[in-house]
């Protein structure tokens, strides 16, 4: 090889390694993900467990350990023809409670869809009672000369100015 020759192959070498590298990268399996509209807003019922506290089908975690095998499950039963509630009710027996995005309706889960009410309402009642309660106190009269409140004499208030022109000359 001449002194010319070998940056012509570094740079052979190079492209044939991006070349391989790329080629290598599509053949690693992509995690397989929901296929259905149905199946997308089933997943919107449910969490992903792997802590990231995001709704199944949007879980955005790179190699999610959790997301991928979930979301498989999910469009095979889904596939199989079951119906959404089944589903539902095996993926609670499998992850438990966690995994449903909002919680039921029934029994001790209704007081979640409740309190947030409730707490609204009650916040209203107090603000109303101490408004109207504010609006109830009398008003007190404020401090200040009026001419229906001075009753001094018109020697009096001679006296009292000569008294302080003589203190301020002083």
């Amino acid at each position: 090889m001449t002194f010319r020759s070998k940056p012509v192959a570094r740079v052979v070498a190079v492209y044939a390694a991006i070349f391989l590298l790329a080629g290598a990268s599509l053949l690693i399996p992509v995690a397989h993900a929901q296929q259905t509209d149905h199946a997308k807003k089933l997943g919107l019922n449910l969490m992903c467990m792997c802590g990231c506290a995001q709704v199944l089908v949007q879980c955005n975690h790179l190699n999610c350990p959790s997301s991928a095998p979930m979301l498989k499950e999910l469009d095979e039963r889904i596939a199989t023809g079951e119906s959404d509630e089944l589903v539902i009710q095996d993926f609670i027996k499998g992850y438990g409670v966690a995994v449903l995005s909002s919680p039921t309706s029934t029994g001790f889960n209704r007081v979640a869809w409740l309190l947030p009410s409730g707490a609204f309402v009650l916040g209203l009642g107090v603000i109303a009672l101490v408004i109207s309660h504010w609006r109830k106190r009398p008003i007190h009269a404020t401090a200040g000369p009026h001419d229906s409140q001075v009753n001094i004499s018109a020697d009096a208030l001679a006296r009292a100015r000569e008294k302080v022109d003589r203190e301020t000359e002083e």
